[in-house]
């Protein structure tokens, strides 16, 4: 039996409990909390390794008394059909974050229901997830049957939401190279309502327009107000905001309302301007894909084939940073990071139209002190083929 590799402390549980999956490596985990006035696992963490344990195959979990002690034997990706109602301590995404980086190596199609906080506590939205991170499949997959379906939406405490999700299993993954941002060409939008008058959306979009409305022309943000069962158990509002490209680029902002009884009063115009703001920022960051999306990114290149996958991003966030050391870990993969501008001068003999882009990118950030630099990552894949998939 191999050695389990060895960490310490809850940061980054779902990184190892992932990867330990995906390479077959057995992982432990010690002091989990032990200096905390409530230790061990908590209940959304015990609940992501039920979930994990239903979507495998011969997977043994060993939680000590205290529950400061994990010791996780993965086994194989089974996918079918599973239903897993989520701790409301964590949003649905907490969950779908990690799902969507096994659901394309399973025996068999993902079909999962997943019950509790849709939108709100902290963690990315299913719309995020929909219209930011699952498009990113296309440079590596056929998406044809992948799909993320909101059946109801539920905010903070009580959740009450579900989604569905579907996704199409896959032998291998190919290489990629996303090294163009392009320009921003249009501002897409969901404004929600839950269990409240539908007013509230829409003065969020009139706080968020009020911003954007200053950089483009081409804004649409939809509103979408529930009631009944569809609005889940707990009233709430928010926005979610994509940007897009003229190279197809996607960068993603969102914003929720504070639960009843947990603060001041979120008012709605405030709202929709923050999460404006903060999409003009985060597009400022630059890069091929943003920053809640670079973790997801960079393993599929790792699992591409062996050869060469390049991305072009922004400030690299300390969990993208431990997501790389945990890789070079579990899967052997380290990547090479450079600067665009040294990238550039490196390829200006070649003097392709995606290097000469690149090359202007990183002059102008080089030019203005006050602009984010970007990086190129690349790597050489290792091949990972899914060898569970049935072959008909």
């Amino acid at each position: 039996m191999p050695i389990p590799r060895v960490y310490e402390g809850c940061n980054f549980l779902r990184q190892r409990l992932v990867l330990a999956t995906l390479s077959g490596s057995p992982v432990k985990i010690k002091n989990i909390r032990v200096h905390e006035d409530n230790p061990g696992l908590q209940d959304f963490e015990a609940s992501f390794i039920r979930l994990l344990d239903k979507l495998t195959n011969g997977s043994r979990v060993e939680v000590n008394e205290t529950g400061t002690v994990l010791k996780y034997h993965p086994g194989l990706i089974a996918g079918g059909q599973v239903t897993h109602d989520c701790s409301l301590e964590r949003g649905i995404g907490y969950y779908l974050e990690a799902v969507i980086c096994l659901a394309p190596f399973a025996k068999a199609p993902f079909h999962l229901t997943l019950r509790g906080i849709t939108n709100g506590g902290g963690d990315p939205s299913v719309d995020i997830i929909q219209k930011s991170m699952l498009p990113l499949f296309k440079h590596f997959m056929i998406t044809e049957k992948l799909e993320l379906k909101v059946v109801h939406r539920g905010a903070p405490p009580n959740g009450g939401g579900q989604v569905t999700f579907t996704c199409p299993i896959v032998r291998h993954l190919r290489a990629a190279s996303l090294l163009s941002p392009g320009r921003v060409k249009r501002v897409r939008g969901l404004s929600y309502a839950l269990r409240m008058s539908p007013a509230m959306a829409n003065r969020v979009v009139d706080g968020a327009r009020s911003v954007l409305d200053k950089f483009l022309k081409d804004v649409y943000i939809f509103t979408d107000h529930h009631k009944g069962a569809s609005s889940g158990k707990s009233p709430g509002f928010g926005v979610s905001l994509v940007a897009e490209t003229t190279e197809g680029v996607l960068y993603s902002c969102e914003g929720s309302s504070r639960p009843q009884g947990t603060g001041d009063v979120t008012i709605p115009e405030d709202l929709g301007q923050s999460i404006a703001r903060q999409l003009v920022e985060t597009i400022w960051q630059g890069g091929c894909v943003d920053a809640r999306s670079q973790s997801f990114i960079l393993l599929m290149m790792a699992l591409s084939p062996q050869d060469a996958s390049q991305v072009c991003l922004g400030k690299l966030t300390p969990y993208t940073v431990e997501f790389l050391r945990h890789m070079r870990d579990f899967l052997q993969v380290v990547f090479k990071i450079e600067s665009c501008e040294t990238h550039g001068a490196r390829q200006a003999e070649g003097a392709t139209p995606m290097s000469v882009a690149v090359a202007t990118r990183a002059a102008a950030a080089s030019a203005d002190k006050d602009s984010a630099a970007l990086y190129i990552l690349s790597c050489k894949g290792i091949g990972y083929t899914n060898l569970s998939k049935v072959i008909r």
